[in-house]
């Protein structure tokens, strides 16, 4: 029965249940007890339709105030209380549903490395990586029977063909696919809203539908989704993962903050200060999860002293990250030409259509130098800006993508580069080294990029990289190297539209001596810390207490 308050010129009626007592106008209810308090004497009190009712000439508003030394502590339940009640139950929920799942999975079995990376078939640096790390574990356990957990309709033929054609990497020994029916759950595109949470909720019930195909002993992830783990150590695994890039870090958060607008950031948040509030505290409490997910790795290595740096303050972690620099074909690109005919200037950009690639700053950065090349020399015969070429390769990975490369091209057009751009779309690795081996220079826009790949090839190619003043490429790969007459650049690095535009004019205009000693350094550069041989040593080394070698 719902309690209410009536005041009278007589004195204040008060209904009370006889269960409990319920709060009007954010008030305590009145407990019988009011009586002993009541200095004029005590109220009078009966029952009616099973209600007591209580009269007396304290106003309501008086005993309220007394509602804490009157009533019993055990009539009163805290919000802290209440908050910690709600907390255990939902973690006895959570606990017995794990526990409910991980006896539907089958038994474990031995002698197996199971990858896990959904999308297996794409053209980018992780999937380098992916195919670099199955060779080396092939070459040092060829007993080991290894495992591609990819999304459905890819076959292990497709796969060897793909390393081999578009990376260069050739698989001693055959492999099987497990093809995971789920992948959607883990596209951002899927998302509208609450995008992380909700991609991290679906790459739980992906990596338990891998593990419900097969429970291998090395459960060794390449993509970065962290959260399946605590699945596949209770099921038994020995947990390993290469990081490329934390899901949440402090530079989103302080973008966040600073309501500063992105691709992950939309304007409608970073408009409003109450949002923007709401979107850091969830990113906050994202990151504790995050964490707790992190810590269930046996084995943990980042590609970059950047994304160990925010591991270290994210993953709940006893050990350091192992640094384990992505591989490069390096070696094989070092067989290019230096010297470049520079009858046939143009620029190259190897990226993913993918927002976060950020191709518009490109086009926008290129059409501002040749705008500038303009005005200082009409004559377009005569300006090596105005004769070059911009050269975008790069691969797509389903609609989003090719719509996205298409808004790209339209965007060129408005421009007024439709004759000054190319675009080279999932080319092989024969195409792609033909590509950066006439380039003089190589454009990388991603912010906060974990590592840079791209960047590598630039440099192992003697491409001069002109790359985003942030993350991997700034901390590990475009750095100044000694040499016997001092330090030597080895490429540029830009953030804004007019540093970008100021990059490649420098670089196009560049007297042929002085870009013959920034790619020879940098060239030096990639072939010590980043090949292929120096990532297979490194992985080996980081992964072996957890693989059994012998066979």
């Amino acid at each position: 029965t719902e309690c209410a308050f009536m005041s009278r010129n007589h004195g204040d009626l008060a209904y009370v249940d006889p269960y409990g007592f319920k709060s009007v106008d954010n008030w305590s209810a009145i407990s019988l007890q009011y009586a002993s308090l009541t200095p004029e004497g005590s109220p009078s009190v009966y029952w009616a339709n099973d209600c007591a009712v209580v009269t007396g000439s304290l106003s309501v508003r008086q005993q309220a105030s007394r509602r804490m030394d009157v009533l019993p502590a055990a009539m009163y339940i805290g919000p802290f209380t209440a908050v910690l009640t709600v907390l255990v139950a939902v973690a006895l929920a959570l606990a017995l549903t794990v526990f409910r799942a991980i006896r539907q999975l089958p038994r474990l079995q031995k002698g197996t490395v199971a990858f896990f990376h959904p999308f297996a078939d794409g053209g980018g640096g992780g999937e380098r990586v992916l195919w670099c790390a199955v060779d080396a574990v092939q070459h040092a356990a060829p007993h080991v029977r290894v495992i591609i957990y990819a999304r459905q309709g890819v076959t292990a033929e497709q796969l060897v063909l793909d390393a081999s054609s578009r990376f260069n990497v050739r698989l001693r020994n055959p492999i099987e696919v497990l093809n995971l029916k789920r992948t959607h759950l883990i596209e951002a595109d899927q998302y509208k809203r609450f995008t992380l949470v909700r991609q991290a909720w679906g790459s739980v019930k992906l990596g338990f539908e891998a593990l419900k195909l097969l429970v291998p002993e090395v459960y060794l992830d390449t993509t970065g989704w962290a959260f399946p783990y605590p699945l596949a150590k209770l099921a038994g695994c020995k947990v390993a993962c290469y990081t490329h890039y934390p899901t949440v870090s402090t530079n989103m958060l302080l973008r966040v903050w600073s309501r500063q607008a992105m691709y992950n950031n939309d304007d409608d948040i970073s408009s409003s200060s109450l949002k923007s509030l709401v979107k850091v505290l969830y990113y906050q409490a994202f990151a504790v999860v995050y964490g707790i997910a992190g810590a269930c790795a046996d084995v943990v290595m980042v590609n970059s002293s950047w994304t160990a740096a925010h591991i270290r303050q994210l993953w709940w972690m006893w050990s350091e990250p192992h640094l384990v620099y992505p591989p490069c074909d390096t070696t094989d690109l070092q067989t290019l030409p230096l010297d470049r005919r520079l009858k046939h200037l143009f620029l190259v950009s190897v990226a993913q259509f993918r927002p976060e690639k950020n191709h518009r700053l490109q086009l926008e950065a290129y059409a501002m130098a040749r705008e500038v090349a303009a005005a200082k020399d009409p004559n377009w015969r005569t300006s090596p800006v105005l004769v070059s070429k911009l050269k975008m390769v790069g691969s797509c990975r389903g609609d989003d993508d090719e719509r996205r490369l298409k808004q790209l091209q339209q965007y060129a057009e408005q421009l007024g580069l439709a004759d000054a751009v190319e675009w080279h779309v999932n080319v092989p690795y024969s195409e792609l080294k033909q590509l950066l081996g006439g380039a003089v220079g190589g454009l990388h826009t991603m912010l906060d990029e974990h590592f840079g790949i791209s960047v590598v090839e630039y440099m192992a190619a003697g491409v001069i990289p002109i790359a985003h003043n942030s993350g991997g490429p700034r901390a590990d790969i475009v750095v100044d190297v000694e040499t016997a007459y001092g330090l030597q650049r080895t490429g540029y690095l830009a953030e804004t539209k007019e540093g970008y535009c100021q990059a490649i004019r420098t670089v196009l205009e560049m007297d042929q001596r002085d870009r013959l000693k920034i790619a020879a350094a940098a060239q030096r550069r990639a072939a010590t810390m980043f090949s292929t041989e120096q990532f297979h040593q490194c992985f080996m080394e980081v992964i072996s207490p957890i693989l059994s070698i012998r066979a």
